[in-house]
């Protein structure tokens, strides 16, 4: 899709200011792979059960999101949880419900049987590859978003929830401000067309196309007002939405576009 003269207008004078995320104080990474999700993510029910049989169970046992459970600042949560199976996690010595309940999944194609646990000599109990370089970043404030979407919605989670390898995680400092400018419409404008564009108008949002984004950094006496109108949004106060989208329009200093920013609407294209 070509962009229109405004919107090139808008762009440029975006990217004139702007600094690519790969040069922020930031870091992308994907979400868990667990190599079986029939085994390792469960939904409340179930977790309940394991919980009731050994209650050491609920130490390794954590919320999860799914990338389509992802909306603009909020989330839909499908009462699933996930496994944590890490090699420390130790499950066949330190949790036996746990192990049982994985145990009905073994045999071929299924749990442990895989390319990539045979490589790396994982056992047979644990996740096929472990973000062991990012793992603290799970329980962070952080950024997710899904890895394809049409309407680019972006959650700044504050609950250590953990999200599937169909979505990212963003962690570092800025990030009101970032989840507000990547929600805003000028976002949108400038950037959509960055992406990939896949069957049905949905965009693949790969950590190496969005590293390129070009962002304005902004003062720190600014950055602290993005985390209040952030906050406010999340906890729906009246015309947040709208505050927070003509706090981005004046930071940036593009008043002259404000009409044409504030009626976009992505679900029209």
């Amino acid at each position: 899709m070509i962009l229109s003269d405004i919107e090139q207008r808008i762009k440029a004078k975006i990217e004139a200011i702007g600094t690519p995320l790969k040069d922020w104080d930031i870091s992308i990474n994907y979400g868990i792979k667990t190599g079986f999700n029939d085994a390792f993510i469960i939904d409340g029910e179930k977790r309940a059960e394991l919980i009731a049989q050994d209650p050491k169970s609920e130490e390794i046992i954590r919320p999860i999101l799914r990338g389509r459970d992802i909306k603009k600042y909020g989330y839909e949560w499908n009462d699933k949880y996930v496994i944590i199976a890490r090699l420390e996690s130790d499950i066949p010595n330190k949790y036996p419900a746990i192990c049982k309940h994985l145990e009905q999944f073994k045999g071929k194609g299924k749990l442990g049987d895989n390319s990539t646990t045979k490589v790396f000599k994982r056992p047979w109990w644990a996740w096929m590859q472990e973000p062991v370089s990012y793992w603290e970043d799970f329980n962070k404030q952080k950024i997710m978003y899904p890895n394809m979407t049409k309407f680019m919605p972006f959650l700044l989670d504050n609950n250590g929830f953990f999200i599937n390898d169909k979505g990212f995680i963003i962690t570092g400092n800025n990030l009101s401000y970032l989840i507000a400018f990547f929600n805003s419409n000028i976002f949108k404008i400038c950037y959509r067309d960055n992406f990939p564009e896949l069957q049905g108008g949905t965009r693949e949002l790969r950590k190496i196309f969005f590293e390129q984004v070009k962002i304005p950094n902004i003062q720190d006496i600014i950055a602290e007002d993005f985390n209040k109108l952030v906050n406010d949004v999340q906890i729906e106060k009246d015309n947040a939405s709208l505050r927070v989208e003509k706090a981005l329009i004046l930071a940036l200093e593009l008043q002259e576009y404000e009409e044409y920013i504030l009626n976009y609407n992505i679900n029209s294209l």
